[in-house]
């Protein structure tokens, strides 16, 4: 996660870091389509990186903390309401949108449980920035994505159990306790170093979006290479599945925002938050408690949403946001 304009960043480093993240959003598409390129093509050499996808996962997770500081929390208290909202909109809309979907394409139980991981996970960690260049409420990103990611160890089995306990069998109390380890404690972590020692942390902003950056290739690559043949065969389904789920999150949320009557720039940040999910996290998760076939939507995800939330951003901030 990129955090953009931050309420106690020096000017210098604010302005560094919100250099580098928006080429690593611009960038990543790229890097990403190239490395889910090279997995496909030759999956050989990658077929053994599977259990670093969850280390992968905690590097990811521990620079979002990093990233943080409890002034982020603040609007959690001064206006609960619009991130309520949010968070509510971001666990009911995709995972019920996953479902749906893959009972709309009779998708195969496998990739109908990926479709519905990827809905059930917590906000995606390039939303931020993508809101902020949308010209959208970053400072209600950031709440809404920290606050989705710190209650994902909860919603995000039990959501999983319910819906996607319809396609395949779920240990929900196995699945808590794997986002306690790659996301809770790391983000937790990060947040305490960054509070115990700002400075040096401030060192390293810029840096983070593009660790965050490789560290989500990776996890494609890895993903990918252990799926090659699966991949091959249902491509265009699964990014049929995945343009969907992301483009009618995208719609919904900024919809309910609307509903809600929301300021613009909120209902771009509900848009994005609800469209844009921690499809990283749904690919540890699905490989490793459903199976290699079960990741391949968490995958396309991790590239399309980038794509899509780089398009979007692009046209809303040509447009008024008042």
């Amino acid at each position: 996660m990129a955090r953009t304009p931050g309420t106690s960043v020096p000017q210098p480093v604010r302005a560094a870091e919100e250099r580098s993240a928006r080429i690593a959003v611009t960038v990543f598409p790229l890097l990403i389509l190239a490395g889910g390129a090279v997995a496909l093509v030759f999956p050989e050499p990658f077929s053994g990186l599977g259990p670093l996808i969850n280390p992968g996962l905690m590097v990811i997770m521990f620079g979002m903390g990093l990233t943080l500081t409890l002034p982020d929390f603040a609007l959690v208290v001064r206006q609960p309401l619009p991130v309520l909202l949010g968070v509510i909109a971001q666990f009911l809309i995709m995972p019920l949108l996953g479902l749906g979907i893959a009972w709309a394409l009779q998708l195969p139980p496998e990739l109908a449980a990926g479709v519905i991981l990827v809905g059930c996970a917590p906000g995606g960690t390039a939303s931020n920035v993508v809101a902020y260049l949308a010209r959208g409420n970053v400072a209600l990103s950031v709440a809404m994505t920290s606050v989705s990611t710190l209650l994902a160890p909860l919603f995000t089995p039990l959501l999983a159990l319910w819906l996607a306990g319809r396609y395949m069998s779920v240990d929900a109390g196995s699945m808590a306790l794997t986002i306690v380890q790659i996301v809770l404690i790391p983000v937790i972590l990060g947040l305490v170093i960054r509070s115990v020692a700002p400075r040096a942390v401030d060192r390293v902003l810029p840096a983070l979006p593009w660790i965050s950056v490789l560290a989500i290739t990776f996890v494609v690559v890895a993903v990918v290479a252990g799926s090659a043949a699966a991949i091959l065969t249902a491509g265009w389904l699964i990014l049929l599945a995945v343009v969907l789920h992301n483009g009618l999150g995208l719609a919904l949320g900024y919809g309910a925002g609307r509903l809600f009557r929301l300021p613009v720039p909120s209902r771009r940040t509900m848009g994005v938050e609800v469209g844009m999910q921690n499809s990283g996290l749904a690919a540890g998760l699905a490989r490793e408690y459903f199976s290699p076939e079960a990741a391949l939507p968490a995958a396309v995800f991790s590239v399309w949403h980038n794509v899509s939330g780089a398009l979007v951003a692009s046209y809303w901030r040509r447009r008024p946001s008042s």
